[in-house]
């Protein structure tokens, strides 16, 4: 049994998920959390995460860990994306089972659903239909993970769960705009065009995709919610069961940032899937449910950010 003085190690404790988990955690009053920083601990070499949870013994790994980024680092770095996350994750899983971990969730995203998917995106339509283009590489990695964990639990009756988050922001996020999500590169986006004189403000696509959006601590609670109880399934979806349109999601954003210069869509660029929306039913069916709306998310997030701006690069006005 899971319990405060569990040894708990969060694989990425340093990025947004991840962060987010150990302060949920911490806050819970779990006393035996471990991490360690990718310069400290590289996880796709296999000795090395090998002899580091023979080293620490935890009792549960959180894989929080990922290669990650937006439509254009997918489509610029494919190997990278399908070849380090299949390291990462196999790695982790591999050597929890083989040292008797007792629990491993496993975290994924909503883009291993096919991309024509019906909506909203039910756990059985994985594997169903080809995936989106642009982010195949990461949602094959990710499928696999999601495979390995599922298997053990079916051979060796582990408790290994696997959650799939839908589009992911909030406090630590990355606004990097070579690699960001589109959330968060909203923010910055308009940022910086206000701090410019109010001006115009480019974004790709046509605005009508409908994305759903969950904020990071919603998250972390999934997170904490799998690990104190024994889930029944080896997947689930984890959201909001709510989605909104990108152009809408757009002057929510300026709104909140005090924009008021025009915004141009470029239609030129791909606008990726048409609508990803997850079924959430199962999560709330065994007690489950995200708590921040969407409006209030983003603020906190622009709270942040402003009070981090000096550490974000290539920032200018």
């Amino acid at each position: 049994m899971i319990d405060k003085n569990s040894i708990i190690y969060i694989a990425g404790h340093n990025g947004m998920v991840g962060s987010a988990i150990w302060r949920n955690l911490t806050a819970k009053g779990y006393l035996n959390l471990i991490g360690a920083s990718s310069k400290e601990l590289d996880l796709r070499k296999q000795k090395a995460v090998r002899d580091y949870i023979r080293k620490t013994k935890p009792d549960v790994i959180i894989d929080a860990a990922a290669k990650v980024g937006g439509i254009l680092a997918n489509n610029n770095f494919p190997y990278q994306f399908l070849m380090e996350n299949m390291q990462i994750q196999n790695n982790l899983i591999n050597e929890a089972h083989l040292l008797g971990v007792e629990k491993f969730i496993f975290l994924g995203s909503s883009c291993i659903y096919p991309k024509l998917a019906p909506q909203p995106l039910k756990e059985e339509y994985l594997l169903t239909d080809s995936l989106e283009p642009t982010n195949e590489w990461y949602a094959l990695a990710k499928i696999t993970g999601v495979k390995a964990c599922e298997s053990i639990r079916k051979q060796f009756e582990k408790d290994f769960v696997s959650l799939m988050p839908t589009n992911l922001y909030g406090t630590y996020d990355n606004f990097d705009l070579n690699s960001s999500h589109v959330l968060p590169a909203m923010i910055r986006k308009f940022h910086e065009a206000k701090q410019n004189n109010n001006a115009v403000v480019v974004l790709w696509g046509t605005g009508t995709p409908m994305r759903e959006f969950l904020f990071v601590d919603d998250m972390a609670e999934a997170v904490v919610f799998a690990l104190e109880n024994q889930l029944p399934d080896y997947l689930y979806n984890v959201g909001t069961g709510e989605d909104i349109t990108i152009n809408k999601l757009a002057a929510i954003i300026q709104k909140i940032v005090g924009h008021t210069g025009d915004i141009i869509w470029d239609d030129t660029k791909p606008d990726g899937t048409p609508r990803k929306l997850m079924d959430v039913s199962k999560m709330h069916d065994i007690g489950w449910k995200h708590q921040v709306n969407l409006e209030d998310g983003i603020q906190k997030t622009y709270n942040w950010f402003l009070e981090n701006i000096e550490n974000f690069k290539q920032i200018s006005y």
